[in-house]
């Protein structure tokens, strides 16, 4: 896939991940959109998955794609108002990520539990 159509394909994605937050948390921020994989860019994946870490600004709900590239994320907030969210997505059926670790732009953050 090219480089613009693996914009495309991701945009397209995670727009729908961040509408879905959007939803439940009355705010949401598009983050990935693409992924790196043996030197190739992809889109985001297709599929969603909720979770929650703590960012240097604070507590973030967010969902990711199997391999825990951020689609779309909340505003930073207190703990329990994040993990708050997070059991929304939950509830609404959105399965928990079972990774340890997502990855937001080049950074990686432990998965909270709660």
């Amino acid at each position: 896939m090219r480089y613009h159509e693996a914009v495309r394909e991701g945009k397209r994605r995670a727009a729908a991940s961040q509408m879905r937050l959007f939803d439940i948390a009355g705010f949401a921020m598009l983050t990935l959109t693409t992924k790196k994989s043996g030197g190739t860019f992809m889109p985001v994946g297709e599929e969603e998955y909720a979770s929650a870490i703590r960012s240097p600004d604070g507590h973030v709900a967010i969902i990711v794609d199997a391999d825990g590239f951020t689609k779309a994320q909340s505003r930073a907030l207190e703990r329990e108002e994040a993990l708050g969210i997070f059991r929304r997505l939950v509830e609404s059926g959105m399965p928990e990520f079972g990774g340890s670790h997502v990855e937001i732009w080049n950074d990686r953050y432990p998965v909270l539990r709660g």
